[in-house]
């Protein structure tokens, strides 16, 4: 299996922060969407401070003011916006002007994608994320049927992100999936929510890996 890259989302505690980057994580999210119970602010100094220079910093918004998103993204030192709403295109390229971060733009599934309003973000977004499709915007624990995205037909590399969990990792190998470049941890390694239980990630990772 490739090497694939891991976000875990939803963090705010700066000692869980610290204990989850040192597993080698790629990238942390933070969620700046109030209908979260992950929801990050207010976020400490340390709380920042906790990630390595390694690992980028991801801000979750869910169909933001554009202002507020580059506020807090120059605020917090983001460097990547994941934007989870219905924001168009356009949305997409002011925040990635106005900010000069990557984009991340997720997408709840609940059938077979629509192959052809996603190219219309192409030059907008640098990444995709797929999703369970859910009231709350993500951060459900919901699975969904991955194999809507076998066919996958775009060259913009993309996150699996919705339940995911140990079951994955036998699920992988019958999956075609091209176009997969990282796995999003959030709900299914948590004791609470926005804690992350460190030892079910490390063996995670570990098997992954392997």
């Amino acid at each position: 299996m490739k090497t694939l890259k891991i976000k875990v989302c939803g963090m705010r505690d700066p000692a869980n922060i610290r204990a989850v980057t040192a597993l080698g994580i790629d990238y942390i999210g933070f969620i700046f969407h109030p209908g979260s119970p992950r929801y990050a602010l207010p976020l400490s100094r340390e709380a920042m401070e906790a990630v390595p220079p390694q690992t980028k910093k991801v801000g979750v918004f869910v169909d933001d003011n554009p202002c507020t998103v580059a506020s807090r993204m120059k605020k917090y030192g983001l460097q990547i916006a994941q934007l989870h709403g219905d924001e168009t295109p356009e949305y997409c390229r002011r925040i990635k002007e106005e900010t000069g971060a990557q984009i991340i733009k997720a997408f709840g599934v609940a059938g077979l994608p629509d192959w052809q309003e996603m190219e219309s973000y192409r030059g907008a977004a640098d990444l995709f994320l797929f999703d369970s499709r859910s009231p709350q915007r993500g951060g459900s624990g919901r699975s969904w049927q991955h194999s809507l995205l076998d066919d996958y037909p775009l060259d913009i590399p993309w996150f699996l992100s919705g339940g995911i969990d140990r079951k994955i990792l036998d699920e992988l190998p019958a999956l075609r999936l091209p176009g997969l470049y990282g796995l999003d941890l959030n709900s299914r390694f948590e004791t609470a929510p926005g804690m992350k239980d460190v030892d079910k990630l490390k063996t995670f990772l570990e098997k992954l890996r392997s």
